[in-house]
């Protein structure tokens, strides 16, 4: 076997390396770049044109010309595939005091549909978040399913613990003292200098009984934000954004991991990406999510 043999049979596996990854390697790809789906539609093309080409250079007599340009159209193949990568990765900068956030929700896809780019970006620069959600949504669905995909809608963000409680979905109010006891619990061992929660503008009845629960729970917290659930109504009013630019694919793919719930209008790319530019918009940021205070010590609670 000569040397350009060896290169075909060489570029062929390293793109078919390539193309596995971006194919079987979906989930971390969607969460490491703003937009997954262009590298990996180049990756698995390469793979799909180049590998057989490559192949077949080995088995079958070509002038030299045409294996320089196939071992050359691999390069090509291999390096656009990284460049991609690099391209559409997500960049974030390690916080320099690092904090410890709680969000807390009332169902599993809550805190995904309403603050998981906030999450999800603050994970990656180095904060530690938590995560409780008071129901299973047994009412919703099935609550062992639900309550799975709510564990791996966190994990995927980044959550470095993820707690689903067994609440009474739809009648959470009936379970306040409960509520309140688990939320003082939490905040007494985990210390968060941010919790983030259900605004009082939502028409859901769990969601207002969890921003109780929490405001009752947190009553000597100094950094309480509200977020937007698809419930709110028109009176939520944010003042504090975060910018989510580079995450707005990363909160679509969590909100498209709780696929027991698909189907409902608001549990679609197109929607989160909606209310991302509408917040952006307010904020004079490309896309953002957006968050009521009810305290906010910029100091103690910086999201730097």
């Amino acid at each position: 076997m000569n040397i350009l043999h060896t290169l075909h049979w060489l570029f062929a596996a390293l793109l078919t390396f390539v193309a596995i990854v971006s194919v079987a390697g979906e989930a971390p790809l969607r969460r490491r770049v703003t937009n997954y789906r262009p590298t990996q539609i180049f990756a698995a093309a390469s793979a799909v044109i180049l590998v057989p080409a490559n192949v077949v250079a080995t088995v079958r007599n070509m002038p030299e010309v045409w294996h320089r340009g196939i071992l050359a159209a691999s390069i090509v193949g291999i390096l656009g595939a990284v460049t991609m990568y690099q391209l559409y990765k997500i960049r974030h900068n390690k916080a320099v005091q690092p904090r410890r956030i709680l969000a807390i929700g009332a169902h599993p896809d809550d805190l995904e549909l309403a603050v998981g780019g906030t999450l999800a970006r603050l994970a990656d620069s180095g904060h530690e978040v938590h995560t409780m959600i008071m129901t299973a949504g047994s009412v919703g669905g099935d609550p062992e399913v639900r309550a799975q995909e709510a564990i791996n809608g966190s994990k995927f963000l980044g959550v470095a613990r993820c707690d689903v409680y067994n609440f009474t979905d739809t009648d959470l109010q009936s379970d306040m003292n409960e509520m309140i006891a688990a939320i003082e619990k939490k905040i007494s061992r985990f210390n968060p200098d941010i919790i983030f929660t259900h605004s009082e503008h939502d028409q859901h009845q769990d969601h207002a009984a969890v921003h109780l629960a929490t405001l009752r729970g947190g009553r000597r917290h100094r950094a309480i934000l509200c977020f937007e659930s698809p419930s709110a109504t028109t009176e939520f009013r944010p003042k504090v954004f975060v910018d989510i630019d580079e995450y707005v694919g990363v909160k679509g793919s969590a909100v498209a991991i709780h696929e027991n719930q698909a189907g409902k209008p608001y549990m679609t790319q197109d929607r989160v990406s909606g209310m991302a530019n509408f917040r952006g918009d307010q904020a004079k940021m490309s896309r953002a999510e957006g968050f009521e205070p009810v305290r906010f010590d910029v100091f103690g609670g910086a999201l730097s």
